[in-house]
């Protein structure tokens, strides 16, 4: 099958990377790789345990007096550096990205690869734009100013469906920041978050900065969240495990970044360009299989459009190419494993008991982790295939009435990750970029992300922001640095306390 990456002697030394260098883990526990596509393990590693958590945040926090004492120049030429050793690598980032996760290698190579490369070449020069205030003298008799400074040890946490993108989007602003790192990617997609941290070293980012435990989330996971030494904690996932690491993260008073589920609404009013709509919705729904927090999984379509969007839809569905992750005329891969696939297809199992499979709803006869591209009409809003996060290809749709009723719909779920509004009309388009309560709306698109930008959510989708200067907000201290200007022993403040002495 197709141009397969091979492993085995790749990471022959160890799954952890700490201190510069790969080492086996400690727990006595170990993980495969699969390879979702065929079911086959591609790779067998031991699971990182305390142990490798507590030596990983030592390393880290050696490195941070060095790192953080550089300057931004300094950090932001090992960044370019960075940049150019994965722009070296991008087939093998991309190949291996295709084994462990089973993503079209057409999507790793035009998507997940570049997207990275172009997101360590953005903080490579925002490492240089760490601002503060300007000096001024805000009371009559002293000059303040604003300092930004690293906060220290970062445990991050990735999820599995983008392993280089989120190590990407865990540790470059920590870095450019002048941060160091403990990553823990999902222990059943460590590869390329290992292959991130050991070009991050081969760039000359001094050992220690970047360092990846590979553990279940239980043991290293939980540990490195209530990790004393660890001052702050990223994490992307869902919002139940979400809700977990907040609990851990507050026993240590440690600042805190969740961006966690979705379940993006796609509305379609009635003026809009139904054919576009069509594609979108498509498109928007089935990148990565699904597996996207901010994939469109809720279509709602004016009265007028909705028969027409239903079959058109249904239509494109249809045209969809399963296959071989590593043939690049594949359009869509498998799932990331065959327990992720019979969780989606238990969704969609139970829905046809409220309502109609209008087409998918199946998995293919073949060894992978494959699932149909599926599309569901009839539902009520209240029910479990609107309100819950399925992460696979399964989109529903549903209509509405009045614009009220469809943006009303649109916000009736917990999360507020992303959204769309589909329209020609300026004020249409102007009331849903407001009413529209989530992190990132698009309108007449859905799903482009650019590295200028910031991407995080609303409400049980998190808080705080991945990409863009702003992410600088949640790896910085603001200090306030204040500066007496009259070299007066006496204060007239100091009346206060001294009363008339």
């Amino acid at each position: 099958m197709g141009n397969r990456y091979h492993v085995p002697n790749r990471f022959a030394e160890g799954a952890q990377y700490i201190g510069g260098r790969l080492r086996p883990g400690t727990s006595g526990r170990t993980q495969a790789v699969v390879d979702p596509a065929t079911g086959a393990p591609v790779h067998r590693y031991e699971l990182a345990g305390p142990a490798d958590v507590d030596a990983a945040v030592a390393a880290a926090r050696a490195a941070f007096p060095r790192w953080a004492g550089a300057t931004p120049a300094e950090r932001s030429e090992a960044l370019h550096r960075f940049a150019s050793v994965l722009a070296d690598r991008a087939d093998e980032l991309a190949r291996a990205e295709t084994l462990q996760c089973g993503k079209p290698i057409r999507l790793t190579t035009e998507f997940d690869v570049p997207g990275t490369i172009d997101n360590t070449a953005f903080f490579a020069g925002a490492a240089r734009h760490l601002q503060g205030q300007s000096a001024g003298e805000y009371s009559a008799d002293h000059t303040s100013y604003v300092r930004r400074e690293p906060i220290g040890v970062i445990g991050s946490i990735a999820p599995w469906n983008y392993p280089l993108q989120m190590a990407a989007w865990k540790i470059l602003p920590a870095i450019a920041a002048g941060n160091t790192v403990v990553l823990k990617p999902a222990e059943i997609t460590p590869l390329t978050s290992l292959m991130f941290a050991e070009a991050a070293t081969d760039a000359g980012i001094p050992d220690g900065v970047v360092n990846v435990v590979s553990g279940a989330g239980r043991d290293a996971g939980e540990h490195l969240v209530a990790h004393p030494d660890v001052a702050m904690t990223s994490f992307t996932g869902s919002t139940a495990v979400g809700r977990r690491v907040a609990e851990l993260a507050a026993s240590t008073v440690k600042r805190l970044h969740l961006e966690l589920g979705g379940k993006a609404p796609f509305v379609v009013f009635d003026d809009a360009d139904a054919d576009a709509a069509v594609q979108g919705a498509v498109a928007g729904a089935l990148i990565n299989s699904g597996q996207d927090c901010t994939a469109a999984t809720r279509v709602y379509v004016q009265r007028p459009l909705y028969e027409e969007l239903t079959e058109g839809i249904a239509d494109v569905m249809a045209t969809v190419r399963l296959g071989d992750p590593f043939d690049p005329a594949t359009d869509l891969g498998p799932l990331v494993s065959a327990a992720h696939r019979d969780r989606v297809a238990a969704f969609v199992d139970r829905a046809r008991g409220y309502a109609t499979v209008v087409t998918g709803g199946s998995a293919p006869k073949n060894e992978g982790a494959y699932y149909r591209p599926t599309l569901i009409a009839g539902a009520a809003q209240d029910s479990e295939i609107v309100q819950s996060e399925i992460f696979g290809p399964v989109l529903v749709i549903l209509p509405f009435d009045s614009d009220d009723e469809g943006l009303a719909l649109a916000g009736d779920t917990p999360y507020g990750l992303a959204a769309s509004a589909w329209t020609r009309d300026v004020f249409r388009a102007g009331r849903a970029t407001r009413e529209l309560r989530a992190g990132c709306v698009w309108i007449n698109d859905h799903i482009p992300i650019i590295s200028e930008m910031p991407h995080g959510g609303y409400r049980a989708s998190g808080f705080g922001k991945d990409m863009s200067a702003y992410s600088f907000e949640e790896y910085t201290q603001v200090k306030h640095v204040m500066y007496d200007n009259t070299a007066v022993v006496r204060k007239d403040w100091h009346r206060t306390v001294f009363g008339d002495r």
